[in-house]
This record gives structure tokens, C-alpha cells and sequence, in this order.
């Protein structure tokens, strides 16, 4: 194994140990939303298929004429029960009409393929076009792209037609502002830039660069990701089921080519009026975003509060370039595709105490050592921010501090650093129904002593690390709940992890195509994290295209893994009802990291009533001391030896140091035979490190 991942988190500050820490609405409906409150004042945002290249779909892709409507790049069928309840109809492109070219299958990192939904797009030519059948009745999209950046970094702007049944109705401006990342930890926008840690190793050269003579080059520019972007747009009127969506990248396009991965679509309601509220417009805020309406945010807010009153977002866009500090109210919108309270990102003049060098629009609760903020009610609305690059140190997410007995319900968050970075202790909140997309960092982090808190019915997309997680670093995170959650595409890290804690759950989860130095749930102990301690449950989640191969390691990963390597993991673990898809490498992965493999082991998991779609490789890969007991775990379409058992690769006479238990039940194999085979157990050396791949078929109906 390498020395260490490189794999970061956002944070409010410092590294951890081998890894870095932390349109405007119509003035018409806007004043339709106006209403005044009585006496207020006056008014004043692994390589597996083809990469990049692809042929030319002619006519119809696949589902010739039908509207092919998935979850995750899948039937809906396979993961019904799965993810979040969304309001919106998943279309892939590759399954759209179009004469642009269908690039991947492919999952290697790096490409623009490998980041796609699916791991599949379409790439458009100034001129081509994809278009899609609405399956439902719809009014708004969000198409989720990729344009070129521009050559010397900083991104550049590209047109993009959208016609709904051959009538040209609007031209949406792309951006790639916010994509194309290059480099190692903590990024870079410059394409062209040289390695920002020489004196770290890189898996290109297997060396650390400026320890080795002669110093090696590397390809520039060096790693770019975090490729893709979405963008909404509301269409004015009603189009119904049967009706065409036509995205065309026109002839006059100044990118070389527009990738278009898929399109959501969606039946949004009229705007929320909140009647008997502090309406911010009564307080000098602009709803055209022309002026800043911070101070007029914090006049309706101290109003709001003296009279017990919620305070109201009507319609518009809101320009807000600071934290909007909340405590004791609640704040409603019209809805998150009406109300947009957006910002730029700030430059301080001198950096604030807790190193932000940045500042930028978000609502935050008061920060944990001084009480922190209670009763805090956010809903309907969207946080659009202007966050470039990632800084750890800045405090430029979307919402954040601490917030006890609370509740977040429909937001929409984007372009910011974190969606949602809650610093405990504290307690007592509930996230739902929120859309966290395109951020530089974590979608989501409870982050030290959270407790009784939960995550349930969202939406997380494109995250540049983990999508939700759970960080008990110095003080231990309790009894949280991730429920009915949707996480896709995150670029770096997992799609949940979960770093110590007690008594946490993970159940109902949609987890697909992570793409690099992470999997799809990871159990964790690093980043220095409190142990795990009582019960762990993992129930019920569905993972698809994870388990991918680890640069550094130069290893298959497992869609759930979990990595010893600063403690024990040896808490009470159940791993129960879940199903992993389509797996790249491994399913199930037990790794400690080589230099403790003597030290720390993972010991007691027990996996039942698992289902096994499709293994690259095996089943389980065991890669340290410990133990685990499988009970109805069913497999099928399996690529190599079901287990993997290397223990602590210290290879005794006696047997593996990693102990298979097997409780009955145990079904199903693959090219060489049943995947848990009595010669394997209970710890049997089957240690192949690095075994060929075989790409198993498509998932399928149990």
C-alpha cells in the first residue's frame, strides 16, 4: 500500500494527520408576495469500457421513442424503497435521442466519463443536440454539463438552446466558473501549475518528486476533475407528457464542445405566500440583486424576533455577500426555484480568528462555544454562492455553526464550499427535502458532538468530498440518523462516511458512482475521530458502481469499506437488507493501513440478508486482523475468488489473521464457483492482491 490517501475533508481548519482538514423572479410575482407586516418599518445561491470515446448515436439511443426515466442511472425498479423521494424525473442523456457522440462507459478517474451519472454522457459538437421525451408533466429542468475551461484556468461561458417541441423557447449561459479542479490537495485553478507538494508521494511516478533524481515531470495539466455543473431553469409555462426537450449546442458556440449528462425535470408549484410574516422587502431588501440585503435581512430577522413572527423571502434573487447570523427564527421562502439569496465570495482584510481568509453568503447558527443557536427554522429557498477554490480555513458554506432543535426543509444549495457544515456540540436537528449540488467540499458534515440529529429525504450531487458524514473528532457524534438519502457522483472520498461515533444509523440510502480515494460508505477510524463505540447500523442502502480502484493503493476498494487505521473498529456493527450493484472491484472491503496492520484490527461485523449484484473482483476482501459472520449474504455474477483473505499479510502457518464465520445462508458465486466456499473458511489464505477484472453484466431484477 501507498503511504497515505489523499483524501480531504472540509473543515473549519488545520490538516488532519496525512490529509487536509474543512435568475431573478419576476418584480410582478415578487410583489404578489408582498405583504407587510402591521407597523414594520418602511422599506430601505476504473477503467472499465470505452473513456472517452464512444461512436455516434444516430436517431434514438437506447428505449427508442420512450421517455427512459431512471434513479441513479438505473431502472427505478432496482432501487425502489432506495434514496431520497424527489420531486424530479432523472433522464440520462445516453438514453436520449441526439447526433452528438456517447462518451464512456468508464471509471477510471480523471475523465469526463468516469464524474458522468452512469459513467456515461453525451458530448455535443458546436451544432449537435440530445433530446429527451418528457415523461411527465413539467414546467422546470436542471441539466447537469460539462464546457471546456478556459486555457490559462478561471473557466469560460457557452450558450446552450433550449427548444421544447421545436419551438426555440430560451438560450441558457453555461459556465465552467465553478469546475476544473487540477492537482493535489488543496487544488488548483491553474492548468498549467506545477506540483503543489513535490515533497509528497504521487501513484504516477511511485515516488515523492523531489526526493527522486532526476526529478520526475508529470503530465500537465495534472489531475483535472470536478468537471461538471448543473443550472436550473423554469420554462414559463406547462408542458405536458409526450412533449420534447431539445438541448443543442448552437453553431456559434464558443466551446469546443458541451458534455450533457442528464436532465432533470419537474412540475413546480405556484410560490409560497407566508402571509403573517416580516416580509424583507419591507425592510429595503432588493429583489433584484442589484443591492446588498444583508442589513435589511438582519432589520427583519431583530423585528421578526421581538414580535414572534417568521420572517419571509418572497420571490426574487437577494444579493448577500456575508453570514446571515440566525438564532431563535424561522426563515420561509417562496420556494427554492423562486427565492435565491445569492453572494460573492469576499476577501477579508485581515483573516478572522478562525482562519477564514473568505467570507461569503450563508446562514449560520452562533458558533458551539459560545451556546450556540436554538430553534433555528430554514425552509424554501436557495443558497447560491461563488466559491472557486478550496480554502479548509474559510467559513464559506452554505449553512453552518451550530444549530440545537432545529430544522432545515427545502433548500437548494450550490457553488458554495460545504452545503452544510455543523459544528456540535449540539443537538436536536432535522435536514429534509434539500438539494445539496456542485460543491467544492462535503455536501454535508455533522462534526464533533452532534447528536440525536438526522439527514433524511435529500439530495446530494457532485460533492468534491464526502457527500454526508459523520465526524467525531474530540467529541463523539450520537444517535444521528442518514434516512432515505440520495448521494451521486462525489468526485473525492465516499458517498457517506462515517469517522467513529455511537450509536449511529445509516438506513434507506442511494449511494452511486463515487470516483476516487473513496467508496460508497466508509467506516473510518482517522481523521481523529473518537472510537467507535455501542451499535452501528447499516440497513437497507443500495449502492451501485462503487467498490473503485484506489490510486494510491493501487487496490480495488469495496462499496463498503471500512479502514482501520489509527484504532480498533470493534464496536457493535450490523451490516443488514443491504444491496451492492455493479460493484468495480469488491463489495465488502476490511482493510488496515499497512504500517498498523499489527496494531489495529476490525473484528465482530456481521453482515445479513445482503444481495451481491455483480463483483469486478470478490465479495469480501480482507485486508487485516479481525473477524466478521456472514448470514444470508446472496451473490451472483462474482469475478474472482469470493473471498479475498489476506489478514494482516503476514502469512502464519496456521491461517489468515481475519476470521470468516460463516452463519448459514451464504448463496451464490461466480466464475470460480461459490463465493463462500467451505475450503475458504474460517481463514484460509486466498490472498490475491491485485486479481484481473471481470466486468459483470448490468444489474438485473433479484
Amino acid at each position: 500500500m501507498a503511504p497515505y490517501i489523499e483524501h480531504a475533508a472540509a473543515g473549519r481548519g488545520g490538516r488532519r494527520p496525512r490529509r487536509p482538514v474543512r435568475t431573478v423572479a419576476a418584480v410582478a410575482a415578487a410583489a404578489a408576495g408582498l405583504v407587510l407586516v402591521l407597523g414594520a418599518p418602511a422599506p430601505a445561491a476504473s477503467g472499465r469500457g470505452a473513456g472517452e470515446g464512444g461512436t455516434a448515436a444516430s436517431g434514438h439511443g437506447r428505449g427508442v421513442g420512450a421517455p427512459a426515466v431512471t434513479r441513479a442511472g438505473l431502472d427505478p425498479g432496482l432501487v425502489a424503497g432506495r434514496g431520497a423521494a424527489v420531486d424530479f424525473a432523472e433522464q440520462e442523456a445516453e438514453s436520449a435521442s441526439t447526433n452528438g457522440t456517447v462518451i464512456g462507459p468508464d471509471r477510471t478517474a480523471y475523465t469526463l466519463p468516469s464524474e458522468a451519472s452512469g459513467r456515461t454522457a453525451v458530448r455535443l459538437k458546436p451544432g449537435q443536440y440530445v433530446e429527451f421525451t418528457l415523461p411527465r408533466a413539467t414546467n422546470a429542468l436542471t441539466v447537469r454539463y460539462s464546457i471546456p475551461d478556459a486555457p490559462g484556468g478561471g473557466g469560460i461561458t457557452a450558450p446552450l438552446d433550449v427548444s421544447v417541441d421545436g419551438r426555440h423557447r430560451t438560450t441558457m449561459s453555461l459556465t465552467s466558473r465553478y469546475s476544473w479542479l487540477y492537482n493535489q490537495y488543496p487544488f488548483s485553478n491553474d492548468p498549467q501549475g506545477d506540483l503543489l507538494h513535490p515533497d509528497w508521494w504521487i501513484t504516477e511516478c511511485g515516488c515523492v518528486p523531489a526526493a527522486t533524481t532526476p526529478a520526475p515531470t508529470v503530465d500537465k495539466p495534472f489531475r483535472p476533475s470536478h468537471f461538471y455543473d448543473e443550472q436550473r431553469l423554469l420554462l414559463g409555462k406547462r408542458y405536458a407528457a409526450g412533449d420534447t426537450v431539445r438541448l443543442t449546442a448552437p453553431g456559434n458556440s464558443g466551446a469546443a464542445w458541451t458534455v450533457i449528462d442528464l436532465l432533470d425535470t419537474q412540475l413546480v408549484g405556484a410560490p409560497h405566500i407566508e402571509r403573517k410574516a416580516a416580509n424583507v422587502l419591507a425592510f429595503g431588501a432588493d429583489p433584484t440583486g442589484r443591492r446588498d440585503a444583508g442589513d435589511a435581512f438582519d432589520r427583519a430577522i431583530a423585528y421578526a424576533k421581538k414580535r414572534h413572527l417568521k420572517v419571509y423571502l418572497p420571490p426574487g434573487t437577494y444579493q448577500v455577500n456575508r453570514h446571515i447570523v440566525v438564532d431563535d427564527v424561522t426563515i420561509v421562502g417562496a420556494g427554492s426555484w423562486y427565492t435565491i439569496v445569492k453572494g460573492h465570495q469576499v476577501t477579508l482584510g485581515t483573516p478572522a480568528p478562525d482562519g477564514s481568509v473568505h467570507t461569503g453568503v450563508g446562514f449560520y447558527g452562533k458558533d458551539a462555544a459560545d451556546g450556540g443557536s436554538h430553534d433555528v427554522h430554514l425552509s424554501g429557498f436557495a443558497v447560491e454562492g461563488d466559491v472557486r477554490e478550496r480554502i479548509d480555513t474559510d467559513q464559506v458554506n452554505a449553512i453552518g455553526g451550530a444549530m440545537s432543535d432545529s430544522t432545515i426543509d427545502g433548500l437548494y444549495l450550490h457553488h458554495t464550499k460545504v452545503g452544510m457544515w455543523f459544528d456540535g456540540p449540539m443537538t436536536g436537528l432535522r435536514v429534509t427535502r434539500t438539494v445539496i449540488a456542485d460543491q467544492i467540499a462535503d455536501g454535508l458534515n455533522f462534526h464533533t458532538g452532534v447528536t440525536d440529529s438526522s439527514v433524511s429525504d435529500s439530495f446530494v450531487r457532485n460533492t468534491g468530498d464526502d457527500g454526508l458524514a459523520m465526524w467525531s473528532e474530540k467529541t463523539g457524534d450520537a444517535r444521528n440518523v442518514f434516512a432515505h438519502n440520495t448521494v451521486q457522483s462525489p468526485v473525492l472520498a465516499n458517498g457517506i462516511a462515517l469517522y467513529g461515533g455511537t450509536d449511529n444509523t445509516v438506513t434507506g440510502n442511494l449511494v452511486a458512482d463515487p470516483v476516487r480515494e473513496g467508496s460508497a460508505i466508509q467506516v473510518g477510524s482517522r481523521f481523529g475521530a473518537e472510537p467507535f463505540a455501542g451499535h452501528l447500523w447499516i440497513t437497507d442502502n443500495t449502492t451501485v458502481r462503487s467498490g473503485p480502484f484506489e490510486l494510491n493503493w493501487k487496490i480495488g476498494l469495496g462499496a463498503i469499506w471500512f479502514y482501520a487505521l489509527e484504532r480498533d473498529i470493534d464496536a457493535d456493527i450490523e451490516v443488514t437488507g443491504d444491496h451492492f450493484l455493479d460493484n468495480t472491484y469488491n463489495a465488502i472491503m476490511l482493510v488496515s493501513d499497512f504500517p498498523v496492520k499489527d496494531k489495529y484490527g476490525i473484528r465482530g461485523v456481521r453482515f445479513k440478508d445482503i444481495r451481491v449484484d455483480g463483483t469486478g473482483t470478490s465479495v469480501l476482501s480482507a485486508r487485516s486482523a479481525g473477524s466478521a459472520s456472514f448470514e444470508n449474504v446472496d451473490a451472483r455474477d462474482v469475478g474472482a475468488v469470493g473471498i479475498n483473505n489476506c489478514g494482516s499479510f503476514n502469512f502464519p502457518a496456521s491461517g489468515s489473521e481475519f476470521a470468516v464465520n460463516d452463519l448459514g445462508g451464504n448463496d451464490g458465486g461466480g466464475t470460480t464457483g461459490p463465493w463462500m466456499a467451505s475450503w475458504e473458511l474460517p481463514d484460509t489464505i486466498t490472498c490475491d492482491d491485485r486479481p484481473p477484472v471481470v466486468q459483470p453484466p448490468a444489474p438485473a431484477p433479484w
